[in-house]
């Protein structure tokens, strides 16, 4: 079988989310629904692209989530480039009523009965019926629901933006301050995806455990960003800050601080996996603990987390692996033992100075590195090509060079700490429309590290893109791609691009590829990070630092690189200084 338009995992996951939507909108049977949306998760989690499985004779059934019928659709789509189901229901159901159907109060049956009798069918048209005051004479509906839909458009249209993981990070600290003011706090933790490491976050929910939960309330309630309280019980308290962005409180007892955090963290996949492994072992588990299927009175865990996972014959799995991808195969303790920490890092080979568009000295850039207990790291400005950066030509560049070892020279003579300290000659080298690199090989083979990478024609095609990051592995004096996707998050999709045919070149070539820690790009992702990894590919996991302070966005890309499962010995700067000289020299 040979897949045509170059379809890929992220392409089916698009089909049959929306097929999905469609068929609720319908008013489809749930279970043919949940069939969709669970097949969808399951490719999106997959780390081979599904033509190359099918390709190489794999059934399919054989992937958890992928049922005969959808097995068959993936064939469809995979040899014609289309699903002709999706496109009948296409005709019957206008697309943009999914926007609509996720309108707080809405959902698919109101956003089809709205379809029909006012032939609203998009956000826009809903905004106008609102304003009109049409919907309120609709049966089911009233002027407090149209009011109430205007209100929640307004929050559908901004948190569309979804928070960065940074972002969310600023906010998460700004909340920890607050709460821990606050003497009845015992335990506080955030939950769901933030505490899963996922790139962006949708919304966020907070654990407590307290003996004065209404103290605790008073204390989110005097929280200064929230816009509006949305719900306020005894123990639960929803409330939006910057106008848009949801922030979920639980106040739990202690004999349920586990099992709430454990399923409050999700992913709902990953819990649904864990709730089918207590059932076959007599156990029913809930947000309030683990208890006995015939008793259920009888509380037998619930305390910490690892008491759930324990009692499923399971270690204590870390939340940035609660994916439903890997973490119940039978290596899993191994995989954890191994897996990367942050301390683990020893230097970052992506970063820029005031030579080009940087804020800092390379002298300054070392002594943060050093602060931060780091042996090495790699001067990568950019080339010529990006003149906006004030790029540097061959003459530039080699005079920086010399510049980096009179610094080394000095460090290796100077008795103080850090010595042997080592800074590598680098350069990010553009790879130029035509395919060629932007500075010679007389210079490059001059460098202790280049690092190649894409800014200009990202709206090549497929085929051209990726022949021009292909041709760069090819290149002796290339050692790494770095954000090869090229994707800005939220901003710039991702250039069209075989990840797997790079990943394969890179393997083939033996140069690494980067996890570009900085949170608007996290390139590679950790699905494409965990196809490297299985493929043998090297991995480098770099900052692209233009200040001394960004040097601790390192932080993030491990994030990424533990939702992949990546072990240290999988990471180039997790090698030690004179480990890394003879793997360069090689």
């Amino acid at each position: 079988m040979t897949p045509v338009n170059h379809i890929s995992n992220d392409d089916l996951v698009k089909t049959f989310e929306e097929m999905a939507d469609l068929l609720e909108l319908s008013g489809e049977n749930m279970f043919r629904v949940r069939a969709y949306r669970t097949g969808a998760a399951a490719i999106a989690n997959l780390s081979q692209q599904l033509a190359d499985l099918l390709a190489s004779g794999h059934e399919l059934t054989e992937i958890e989530g992928i049922g005969s019928t959808l097995a068959e659709k993936s064939k469809v789509i995979l040899e014609t480039g289309r699903l002709p189901q999706l496109e009948k229901l296409r005709e019957e159901v206008p697309p943009s009523l999914r926007d609509i159907m996720r309108v707080p109060g809405l959902g698919a049956k109101k956003a089809m009965k709205l379809f029909q009798e006012l032939g609203v069918k998009d956000l826009s048209g809903l905004r106008h019926a609102c304003e009109q005051g049409v919907i309120a004479s609709i049966k089911g509906f009233g002027e407090k629901t149209q009011q109430s839909i205007l209100q929640n458009l307004s929050i559908v249209e901004k948190a569309a933006q979804r928070l960065s993981i940074d972002a969310a990070d600023a906010l998460v600290t700004k909340l920890r301050a607050h709460f821990e003011s606050c003497p009845e706090l015992q335990r506080i933790e955030f939950a769901g995806s933030y505490r899963r490491g996922k790139e962006t976050i949708g919304d966020l929910d907070i654990l407590v455990t307290s003996e004065s939960p209404n103290m605790i309330m008073e204390q989110f309630a005097s929280f200064p960003p929230i816009q509006e309280v949305l719900v306020r019980g005894d123990t639960k308290m929803s409330v939006r800050v910057s106008d848009a962005f949801q922030v979920d409180l639980r106040v739990v007892g202690p004999e349920s601080w586990g099992a709430a955090l454990q399923y409050f963290t999700g992913s709902k996949e990953h819990n649904v996996r864990i709730r089918s492994m207590a059932k076959a072992k007599g156990f029913k588990i809930n947000e309030y603990g683990l208890f006995d299927a015939e008793e259920e009175s009888k509380r037998i865990a619930g305390a910490e987390e690892s008491e759930i996972y324990q009692l499923v014959d399971l270690p204590w799995i870390p939340p940035e692996l609660r994916e439903n991808r890997f973490e119940f195969e039978a290596d899993i303790e191994q995989r954890i033992a191994s897996l990367i920490h942050l301390e683990h890092i020893q230097g970052d080979l992506h970063m820029h100075t005031v030579a080009t568009d940087g804020e800092n000295t390379i002298e300054e850039m070392v002594a943060a590195a050093k602060a931060l207990g780091y042996s090495y790291l790699a001067i990568t400005d950019h080339s010529k090509r990006v003149s906006v950066a004030r790029g540097l030509d061959a003459q530039r560049l080699l005079a920086q060079w010399e510049e980096i070892d009179a610094i080394n020279r000095l460090q290796s003579k100077s008795s103080n700490q850090n010595q042997d300290f080592w800074i590598l000659k680098g350069i990010e080298c553009d790879i130029l429309e035509d395919g060629e690199l932007d500075l010679p090989d007389n210079v490059l083979e001059q460098a202790d590290w280049v690092t190649a990478s894409i800014h200009f024609g990202q709206k090549q095609t497929r085929e051209q893109i990726t022949d021009r990051i292909v041709g760069a592995l090819k290149n002796p004096n290339v050692h790494s791609i770095s954000h090869p996707t090229g994707r800005l998050i939220s901003r710039r999709a991702a250039y069209e691009v075989d990840m797997a045919a790079v990943i394969q070149a890179a393997s083939e070539y033996k140069k690494c590829l980067e996890i570009n820690a900085h949170p608007e790009r996290l390139d590679l992702n950790d699905i494409h990070a965990m196809s490297a990894a299985d493929a043998g590919v090297t991995l480098v996991i770099n900052t692209d630092a233009h200040s001394t302070s960004q040097l601790c966005l390192m932080k993030y890309g491990i994030t990424v690189a533990r939702r992949a499962g990546i072990a240290t010995s999988q990471v180039l700067n997790c090698l030690d200084v004179e480990a890394l000289r003879k793997r360069l020299r090689r």
